[in-house]
């Protein structure tokens, strides 16, 4: 997977090493939404932050301490945009999680009650918000196109090493009588902002980016170092060449306001991107990780944080195979094989504790099993193949405003779930227990349909040939026939605003064409 193809000029380990550095970020995000679960369980953090002689929060004040990290990521992933246009995607990032992030984390750190430990949650959730957007934005714009999924999809594999790393420390802490039991899982975030910052220092900002901006110049250096060739190589200078003029192209048709994101095939593609990311919400995931310590310890299953720490295990494990068939099965049929199979998982689960009851041992072990296998599914297509797909989808005039949009819907849906599911679940509520799995096995059907009709293949091409697969093909499953035929470089600024990209396609075909039939006719010249 890691071998480079022979038509590719330089050297493709900086641009992947750099990729792959970037991608730890999503431990950021992993780690804070796993460390609720645990500490939302623990007897201290319980007597210290309850309001009753209990020790008990209502549901109330589960859904707004677990939902408000939710609320900040979804204002946060709007903010990415002017973020990443206005300091750059390197300087958007280290700003988002040097600055915003750590204070979130300085509050949850030093409360004792509920009201500063609430506002921390949301500044963390602002920077994760934040980070999740620009990170698949940087990793796209520098990653070889022959690789890009799969360094696109490492950053969920970062996510799912923080959802596990927050298990391992929650259980290690629980059993603490003092504020250690929940203090040591949050400061030690300190320690990934830090690692991310000081890398961040030491990488070049991406490319496209210093085109965007007009500092040709400065992308040319950006790219020789991520390519390991000097700046005057003729790969750097044709890579570079296109991309300016697909940029050139894409603002001679228009300026880059918010109001154009929804315009032509824009508007489809942003479409996409957001029902792509609130979907991968709706297919359940989360509620096994915000809500999995509480909802297995209320349901009487044995041992529910050994439960959590084995479902954040088998999440890690099984987004590596995703990893490799990103590129070796493709986006649809990804995307397609985890929508098939979470949503059998999902009804199993739901079926089993609904006729069997959670208290029998066969019952619990049967959930457990297809519970893990769903997130075999989700963390080798959906998890991953989500980032990829929205980090591929849009031009550069509008990419970081789309990309905050189609991430902000993540966080939405995110919220949504976090503050709805203890109403849903809870026996003083709606009282769903073991049925909410036919809520998620339901949604995971409706991801079949969506596939189908809506998701583009683009394994293989450059983020301005994906441009040309939306301009020139209309229906999502004719999309694996497209071969890429124009070059942005070669379109004339006067003619090129007045023509769509099929007829510049076609153009530049019948040269091609003609410029074809006469080299063979000098060629039988040459000869006689």
């Amino acid at each position: 997977m890691l071998k480079k193809p022979e038509n590719e000029a330089g050297k493709s380990w900086p641009a992947i090493a750099i990729g792959l550095f970037v991608a730890f970020g999503g431990v950021l995000f992993g780690y804070d939404t796993g460390t609720i679960s645990g500490i939302l369980a623990m007897d201290y953090w319980l007597k210290l932050f309850s309001k009753n002689a209990e020790h008990t929060i209502t549901s109330a004040e589960d859904s707004l301490i677990v939902s408000i990290l939710s609320a900040g990521t979804f204002f946060g992933a709007l903010f990415a945009a002017p973020f990443g246009d206005l300091l750059g995607r390197r300087w958007g990032l280290i700003a988002s999680t040097g600055l915003v992030f750590n204070l979130g984390v300085i509050l949850q750190t030093a409360s004792t009650s509920q009201p500063m430990f609430i506002a921390g949650r949301f500044f963390a959730g602002l920077g994760v918000g934040l980070v999740s957007a620009l990170i698949p934005m940087y990793q796209s714009e520098t990653a070889p196109k022959w690789i890009r999924g799969t360094i696109v999809g490492a950053y969920q594999l970062a996510i799912t090493i923080g959802l596990f790393l927050a298990a391992i420390v929650n259980n290690a802490t629980k059993g603490r009588n003092d504020s250690g039991s929940y203090r040591i899982p949050i400061a030690v975030q300190f320690l990934w902002s830090l690692i991310l910052v000081i890398g961040l220092l030491f990488l070049p900002e991406t490319p496209r980016y210093l085109i965007k901006v007009d500092k040709y110049d400065e992308a040319a250096k950006a790219l020789g170092k991520l390519r390991q060739l000097p700046v005057d190589h003729p790969a750097v200078v044709e890579e570079l060449n296109e991309v300016q003029a697909n940029h050139a192209y894409e603002m001679s048709l228009g300026k880059a306001t918010y109001l154009d994101c929804f315009k032509g095939t824009m508007g489809k593609r942003l479409l996409t991107g957001c029902l792509l990311q609130a979907l991968q919400q709706l297919t359940g995931v989360n509620f096994i990780f915000y809500y999995g310590t509480q909802y297995f310890r209320n349901a009487g299953f044995q041992n529910p944080f050994i439960i959590q720490v084995v479902t954040n295990s088998v999440n890690v494990v099984t987004t590596l195979p995703g990893l490799w068939l990103v590129e070796k099965m493709g986006r649809r049929n990804l995307l397609l094989m985890g929508a098939i199979g979470m949503s059998v998982c999902q009804y199993i689960v739901a079926i089993t504790g609904t006729v069997a009851g959670t208290t029998d041992l066969a019952a619990q072990r049967a959930a457990i099993a297809f519970v893990c296998i769903y997130i075999f599914f989700f963390a080798s297509s959906w998890g991953p193949v989500a980032w990829v797909v929205t980090g591929e989808l849009f031009p550069l005039k509008t990419r970081a405003k789309c990309l905050s949009m189609t991430t902000a819907s993540n966080w939405l849906l995110n919220w949504a779930i976090a503050y709805s599911t203890p109403y849903i679940v809870n026996e003083d509520h709606a009282n769903l227990g073991s049925k909410v799995f036919f809520i998620w096995g339901s949604f995971c059907f409706v991801c079949i349909a969506f596939v189908y009709f809506m998701i583009y293949e683009t394994k293989g091409l450059t983020l301005e040939q994906v441009d040309e697969l939306y301009g020139i093909v209309g229906k999502a499953w004719k999309s694996k026939a497209f071969r890429p035929a124009v070059s942005f470089a070669d379109v004339d600024a006067e003619t090129g605003r007045k023509s769509s990209l099929a007829d510049i396609a076609a153009t530049q075909e019948r040269k091609r064409s003609v410029q074809h039939e006469d080299n063979t006719a000098n060629l039988a010249s040459e000869k006689i």
